[in-house]
């Protein structure tokens, strides 16, 4: 509606529409969480979960509105379904920019139930963030230090154990937990300096999936394995900075749902050939997916030629 405005105009309007948007929810989100806190009742708090989700449901939508306002973006989406809104998905993604959570968060608002993060346990204390993510029941963990666990060896499984407990809750909510399990988001720099076999996404680290499964593996109905791609933007572009501005104006993304595997907790932390064939499982997951990539920048590419020409 007004992608015909210059770029550092749309910038300024979607960056004042964006935080004014995010500041609602989470004031909202905040004061739920203060009375979570006030009211330890079971009921009041599932209750409470419930309508946390749907706030966060709303900025979703809000952020959708917000991007329909400053940019004609083309949504080309496939995977969506055979998903359910009732079922428990753990959810792996390539990850290229902060404007991913956003636009995951939008295409899968009305077909899985809404995204959670695994939290470091710091986060908890940043204001308004800390509150309002303990409210829409993020899990928050705890990691020991190696050096702290050669001290004392006592506290090894404590870590397992205490995210385990966190995830208790998600028994009686429908939950999605999202892990991108790149660690960073892609830059071309990143890219060179980890010497990546992959064309298109840096190398997957196995410890953080396989930690999500150790503590929850059993409540979860799928695995969706998620491929963002942004077919106009140029490499090593600021992708979020982009779009507000309106020029990146397609993103692909391809939903592919599959068995959750089986981590055994106590052998995978114990015995490095376990944790190989897993990180060779994910390895060959990330081969898959980086074809893929190839294939959709490649078929974007013909589009345009084939454009120009015309």
């Amino acid at each position: 509606m007004l992608s015909f405005l210059p770029g550092p105009i749309l910038y300024a309007i979607s960056l004042t529409l964006l935080i004014i948007n995010t500041i609602v929810w989470s004031s909202l989100l905040s004061i739920g969480g203060i009375v979570k806190l006030l009211l330890p009742v079971k009921t009041i708090r599932l209750g409470l979960s419930h309508l946390m989700n749907r706030f966060m449901w709303c900025w979703a939508v809000c952020n959708g509105g917000i991007l329909a306002l400053i940019s004609n973006i083309e949504w080309d989406v496939e995977g969506l379904e055979n998903l359910d809104k009732n079922s428990w998905y753990l959810l792996i993604s390539n990850h290229l920019s902060g404007f991913d959570i956003a636009a995951q968060t939008y295409l899968l608002r009305n077909h899985i139930p809404m995204l959670k993060f695994f939290l470091k346990q710091e986060l908890m204390y940043v204001p308004i963030m800390g509150l309002g993510c303990w409210a829409l029941d993020m899990p928050f963990m705890h990691r020991t230090s190696p050096a702290k666990l050669r001290k004392n060896p006592k506290l090894k499984g404590k870590d397992l154990a205490t995210t385990r407990k966190a995830c208790a809750r998600f028994k009686h909510l429908p939950t999605s937990i999202i892990n991108y399990v790149e660690g960073s988001r892609f830059t071309v720099e990143k890219h060179q300096r980890q010497q990546s076999p992959y064309q298109h996404l840096l190398r997957a680290k196995a410890g953080g999936i396989a930690f999500t499964l150790s503590a929850m593996g059993e409540q979860f109905t799928s695995l969706l394995n998620i491929t963002l791609v942004y077919p106009d933007a140029k490499a090593d572009e600021d992708i979020l900075y982009g779009v507000m501005n309106g020029r990146v104006k397609k993103v692909v993304m391809r939903v592919e749902i599959l068995p959750v595997p089986k981590v055994d907790p106590e052998v995978y932390f114990s015995q490095a050939e376990y944790r190989a064939e897993f990180q060779r499982w994910l390895n060959d997951l990330w081969l898959e997916k980086d074809n893929q990539i190839d294939g959709i920048l490649k078929q974007y590419a013909d589009k345009s030629i084939t454009s120009n020409e015309q």
